[in-house]
């Protein structure tokens, strides 16, 4: 599984998401309140709403248009039943952020 160079992980600001596009598609980074960091497809199913500008917090995204609610480890939908988003590996290695867009979590 290849990982991809995103950028150093400080350009994400601890408690929120950025958007990224990394091999055509566009993927939200996620740096939790404690550091670690999550990646879903960063466009909403329901209405394509920008996933990376919801409100997140350690287990879930809330889309910032109609509310729909993303676990951020599974990529599932968890409110109102909506389709899935793809969840991607993605980890910090001395201060880089790397994304396996090959090992994808759900689809």
């Amino acid at each position: 599984m290849s990982a991809v160079n995103l950028g150093p992980v400080d350009q994400i600001p601890l408690g929120e998401g950025r958007a990224f596009v990394v091999d055509g598609r566009q993927i939200a980074v996620f740096r939790l309140r404690d550091g670690s960091l999550r990646a879903l497809d960063a466009v909403c199913p329901h209405r394509g709403g920008p996933l990376a500008d919801g409100l997140s917090d350690a287990r879930v995204v809330v889309c910032p248009l109609h509310g729909f609610t993303y676990d951020l480890a599974s990529g599932c939908e968890v409110g109102n039943g909506g389709a899935p988003v793809t969840a991607y590996p993605v980890h910090a290695d001395d201060g880089t952020v790397h994304l396996s867009v090959d090992g994808k979590v759900h689809a």
